[in-house]
């Protein structure tokens, strides 16, 4: 089937506050869709994810951290503590769509930028904003940060176990979270505006996606003073091998162990310790003696084994291996654009597939203030006026 050339947001336009992952990641995933994201960055560095290395020249300025984030996206570069270049702002939010950042609470407002300042321009508007921890509690004025919400959350304190030392994630799960969480919240509040004519304020935090990331967990805990964890079942676990490491997921068969000590050719431990309950009890032992059985061969042996015995498995990868799978090519999920200044470029796509939908790249990440002109332009501004931008 043939993709369509108009995208879903197309005519759609989005004034972009935000900066580092969170936001972009949202705006992103919406200039991907078609809309027309103006992102408006201050012209002593911009968007903070352009200095994440500290580098000031314009290479660095364009460097790969920004540039995963911020593609299909229009750059206007002002001064926004001079007040023309605020009403220039204004003048584009008369007629958007959406205005979203993810600045902590009364950010906005100090700025000039608040939902009912905005509201009363464009009473269509949706004002869709991100922060740490909501617009009102006790830490709605506390700066948030991917690592804090897994520490403020309760995430990090989950382990597999007591022994497993508390640690941060590598990979900025709340900010992507929460991202995408803020990207549905703007969608349904566009929809919403088609049926109603009425715009709104919509709020995400990264603190209550990763709350909500715990649902199962936190309903358990609600209900019965009990939480449950996956990750100390008793058979499953990451294994090291002779040459790497696997992850074994020992549930949902009928007698599981029984299977693995099969595929591990000992004894049927099974026999001795039959049902979970007895499972769980001898957690210790069972992992010790997965672990030196696994040793003696490679991943790829026991990812053979274990698959034809129809036990979840799968080996531990590098992120580099990732990129090159056979699956990240078949899924598409690497995409190339040409860049200003960086030259040929590789990023990572859209995960979401259509078939008839073409989310590809249409514009390299911008440079900082690259649209300035064209963007003044649209709003019928003089040369003089665009100096002072």
């Amino acid at each position: 089937m043939s993709k369509a050339n108009a995208l879903p947001l197309d005519g759609v336009r989005i004034i972009d506050f935000t900066q580092v992952m969170m936001g972009p990641s949202a705006t992103q995933m919406l200039a991907d869709f078609g809309a027309d994201v103006i992102k408006i960055e201050n012209p002593r560095g911009g968007d903070l994810s352009r200095t994440a290395f500290g580098a000031t020249d314009e290479a660095g300025l364009n460097n790969p951290v920004f540039c995963s984030l911020n593609r299909n996206k229009r750059s206007l570069a002002l001064d926004l503590r001079q007040e023309e270049n605020k009403e220039i702002v204004y003048r584009l939010i008369r007629d958007a769509d959406v205005v979203v950042s993810n600045f902590r609470a009364g950010v906005m407002d100090r700025i000039g930028f608040g939902y009912e300042k905005l509201r009363q321009i464009n009473p269509k508007l949706i004002f869709a904003s991100g922060s740490g921890y909501g617009p009102t509690g006790p830490y709605a004025h506390k700066g948030g940060q991917d690592v804090l919400a897994q520490a403020m959350s309760g995430v990090m304190m989950r382990r597999a176990d007591a022994s497993v030392p508390m640690s941060i994630y590598p990979t900025a799960l709340c900010d992507y979270t929460a991202g995408m969480h803020l990207v549905q919240a703007i969608l349904v509040a566009l929809i919403n505006v088609a049926k109603t004519g009425e715009g709104q304020c919509v709020e995400v935090s990264l603190y209550d996606s990763m709350i909500a990331m715990q649902m199962q967990e936190a309903t358990c805990h609600l209900h019965s003073g009990k939480e449950i964890n996956w990750a100390e079942m008793p058979l499953t676990g990451v294994f090291p091998t002779a040459d790497g490491a696997l992850v074994l997921v020992g549930a949902f068969k009928a007698n599981p162990l029984q299977d693995i000590c099969n595929v591990l050719q000992i004894e049927d431990l099974s026999v001795e310790y039959p049902d979970l309950a007895a499972q769980r009890s001898a957690k210790a032992y069972l992992q010790q003696r997965f672990r030196k059985e696994f040793a003696e061969q490679s991943t790829a042996t026991w990812i053979e084994r274990l698959d034809s015995a129809d036990l979840l498995c799968a080996p531990v990868k590098e992120l580099s291996a990732v990129l090159e799978d056979e699956q990240t090519k078949a899924n598409e999920m690497i995409v190339e654009f040409e860049h200003p200044i960086n030259g040929t470029m590789q990023a990572i796509a859209c995960p979401i597939h259509f078939s008839a939908i073409d989310c590809g790249v249409r514009m390299a990440p911008p440079r900082l203030g690259e649209h300035n002109e064209e963007i003044l332009g649209e709003l019928g501004l003089s040369r003089a006026s665009r100096a002072s931008a």
